[in-house]
């Protein structure tokens, strides 16, 4: 199985050119790969990470008989995300970049860090898919638009193309729970924005009926207040910093902000001409069906597919809901074409 196999590298990006013109410095990319390249270059999988996870939670993809990513036939490649703690972020910057001073990155700077990792260890091999889920999503399209010639096909789950306003309010809410930890400014850890951070953020990443009637109880959970506990301890690990970059990536982002498309969004959409999937989940509060929808209807082979689930954003996530998931998995079969 893959999930014995994976091993975790880092490619030295140097110096490298962000969409600002700022220089990232000393930059690397981390990426987590499993099984090998064939020799037509056709088979590779391209899986970048989500906001706030590490490589190893997309692994879950690749479990299970049901995936037609454990099959062994595939070169799976995880790419971090920029921020994540893992590739070049505000907690492992050079000095100078560290922390506040760490340069903004956007969704295209991530995908050509990527497609730098693809050239120089994988052969320039063209993704035969490239499937993420929200900010892992969001790149996706992004490949889609900035490498059109390369793509083979795309998925992407509980994503949209850009940051819509009303998504870009959810998240200036919970950046302001942090920030308002007078800690953050001064220096100090702030445990105390952290917690508000998780607080705001778990109220919005599942659906009203879900805590209406009790669906934490199918994570494990004997109530909400235990489940937003836990969101409360596993935001204290991370990096507010890392958060932060992370967040401001996700808010700014939109397919259409780069050379060749004036920010037109849709006419980035359009340029997409890849077989695309899009997996919005119909209680998803903030990256929403209906602006799935309407961004997938602008892709030529575009097909949406709508996940019934009170799960909201998180029924997408890399094997989190499980009668979520095999839908996720399905696509991608369909997407890679023949047996899982």
């Amino acid at each position: 199985m893959h999930t014995e196999q994976w091993h975790d590298e880092t490619l030295p990006l140097g110096d490298f050119v962000l969409d600002s013109g700022t220089t990232l410095r000393n930059a690397h990319l981390a990426y987590s790969v499993s099984g090998t390249l064939n020799s037509a270059g056709n088979n590779l999988v391209v899986l970048p990470t989500h906001y706030g996870g590490a490589m190893k939670a997309n692994r879950a993809w690749a479990e299970g008989k049901r995936s037609p990513l454990s099959s062994g036939d595939y070169c799976l490649l995880i790419p971090a995300l920029f921020g994540n703690g893992e590739s070049s972020s505000p907690s492992n910057a050079c000095a100078e970049q560290a922390g506040t001073a760490f340069p903004r990155t956007t969704l295209a700077d991530n995908v050509r860090a990527q497609r730098q990792l693809i050239a120089a260890r994988f052969n320039d091999a063209g993704p035969r898919l490239v499937v993420g889920w929200s900010m892992g999503g969001m790149q996706a399209l992004q490949w889609g638009a900035l490498y059109p010639e390369r793509v083979r096909s795309l998925l992407a789950v509980c994503a949209t193309a850009r940051c819509y306003p009303h998504n870009a309010l959810f998240l200036d809410g919970v950046k302001a729970a942090l920030q308002a930890d007078p800690a953050l400014a001064s220096g100090g850890f702030p445990q105390h924005g952290l917690r508000a951070f998780a607080r705001v953020y778990a109220g919005w990443a599942y659906s009203q009926r879900f805590f209406r009637d009790g669906g934490y109880r199918a994570l494990g959970f004997e109530s909400m207040e235990a489940l937003v506990a836990h969101w409360e301890t596993d935001h204290l690990r991370a990096n507010p910093h890392n958060l932060l970059a992370m967040l401001d990536t996700w808010q700014q982002g939109d397919i259409a902000a780069m050379p060749g498309f004036g920010e037109d969004t849709g006419a980035a959409l359009a340029s997409i001409s890849a077989p695309t999937i899009a997996m919005p989940c119909r209680s998803d509060l903030y990256f929403t069906a209906e602006d799935a929808a309407r961004d997938i209807a602008q892709i030529a082979q575009g097909e949406c597919r709508i996940i019934e689930s009170d799960f909201g954003h998180c029924a997408g996530g890399p094997g989190y809901e499980p009668a979520s998931t095999r839908l996720v998995l399905q696509a991608m079969q369909d997407l890679l074409g023949g047996a899982a």
